[in-house]
């Protein structure tokens, strides 16, 4: 099929998909934030009538006490808690299932996630299952959430996923290791904490890779077909603030004002994907996380600069914007000269987080599969410009160790 074809037919395809997103109602949702918002969450949870609740987390937040920060306000409270300590990164169906079947034994009428993405994630899918037939599979896709979930409050102790803003879950398939997307507006959390006492002391390896996730997501809301002006604000004061103050949370993990604003700068990035969805980026990522369990922000941050290259002729004027935003370009500098220093900006980020240029355990055999799976991904995506296969495996090609490269060209 030629491009031309494969790209209209894309097009097709997304304006149908995109009705339902145009007509869905103005969404509704809190957010606490500053010092103490975990409390003011808390008491806010229980001035809601509710009196059992569900904590989704996982085991070493319980063991660092974080989980406790919550559970003693909501006890003080007189609220009755229930933990499930079971995620673990890239959530499946079986976590859930594990966290429905404490949800029924206790008979919850709320759920709390604690953590990062993968709690999130695991949480929405538990409430919403919980009305909705008791079973996540089942609501795979989009719209699939018929009746109201329980409750859901979200206290997201990394920033970089976004999906305490967000009307999305990813859940794996735990045999397969293959991710399905759950999306409907009713999984949007109630209310969230963005609270920066939660984050400090994060290990630098983990701010680096959450934080390149929450860029990822701000600069492909920005140039997605789908963007709006809600989109496009969001968006843009994110990839500010992150340019700004994720290289003061790495190199520091006590500076409680770099923290603040990147728990602030991911959930704007949340925001962003509402209406106008990720691209290209996840789609390779997603299918290295699957192949390799390459964590999901470091999957985003390996495959980003190349794929922001590929896309550079046809995002020109959006990357040309950013790069004047965190002041890489001149007014001087064409469009095109400014959307390649931005594309530079984000490579040399990369390098400042210690993020490596390459993935070590990409195996060159593996990219004409893993290829074909994120061109097929990347075309349900509202994406500037789709990828062919040939395309997709130069990108990942960039991300072979020297070794495998030498042996490429020998």
């Amino acid at each position: 099929m030629s491009k031309f074809l494969r790209t209209l037919l894309q097009r097709t395809y997304l304006a149908l998909i995109a009705i339902p997103f145009k007509l869905m109602p103005s969404l509704a949702y809190m957010a606490f934030t500053g010092q103490g918002s975990t409390a003011q969450l808390c008491r806010h949870i229980a001035r809601q009538g509710i009196r059992k609740v569900l904590v989704v987390s996982d085991k070493p937040l319980v063991e660092l006490g974080i989980v406790a920060r919550a559970v003693d306000v909501l006890t003080e409270e007189g609220v009755v808690c229930t933990i499930y300590d079971g995620t673990l990164p890239d959530p499946t169906f079986s976590m859930v299932d594990a966290g429905l079947a404490l949800q029924a034994e206790y008979s919850c009428d709320a759920v709390l996630a604690i953590g990062g993405g993968s709690s999130i994630d695991c949480a929405k899918t538990i409430a919403s299952a919980a009305s909705n037939g008791r079973d996540g599979r089942k609501l795979v896709g989009y719209f699939k959430v018929k009746k109201a979930p329980l409750p859901l409050f979200a206290l997201p102790t990394t920033s970089g996923t976004g999906s305490e803003a967000t009307i999305a879950a990813v859940i794996s398939d735990q045999q397969t290791h293959e991710k399905f997307f759950i999306a409907d507006p009713k999984m949007l959390p109630k209310a969230v904490a963005l609270d920066a006492d939660l984050l400090l002391g994060m290990p630098g390896a983990i701010t680096a890779a959450t934080g390149m996730d929450a860029l990822t997501h701000a600069i492909e809301t920005y140039i997605s077909l789908w963007g709006t002006d809600s989109s496009n604000a969001y968006g843009y004061a994110s990839v500010k603030m992150i340019f700004e103050y994720l290289p003061r949370a790495y190199r520091d993990g006590s500076d409680a004002v770099a923290r603040e604003q990147m728990a602030i700068a991911a959930y704007y990035s949340g925001m962003a994907i509402n209406d106008a969805g990720v691209g290209n980026v996840h789609a390779i990522a997603h299918q290295l996380g699957r192949q390799y369990g390459t964590p999901h922000g470091l999957a985003n941050a390996l495959v980003m600069p190349e794929v922001l290259r590929f896309m550079a002729k046809a995002a020109q004027e959006p990357l040309a914007r950013l790069g004047r935003l965190i002041d890489v370009a001149g007014s001087g500098d064409s469009d095109e000269k400014a959307a390649e220093k931005f594309i530079d900006a984000v490579a040399d980020l990369n390098r400042r987080l210690g993020i490596p240029g390459y993935l070590d355990n990409l195996n060159k055999a593996d990219i004409p599969a893993i290829a074909a799976a994120a061109v097929k991904e990347g075309a349900a995506y509202p994406v500037p410009i789709l990828m062919s296969r040939a395309e997709c495996q130069a990108i990942l090609a960039t991300l072979l160790s020297t070794t495998e490269r030498a042996a490429e060209f020998a």
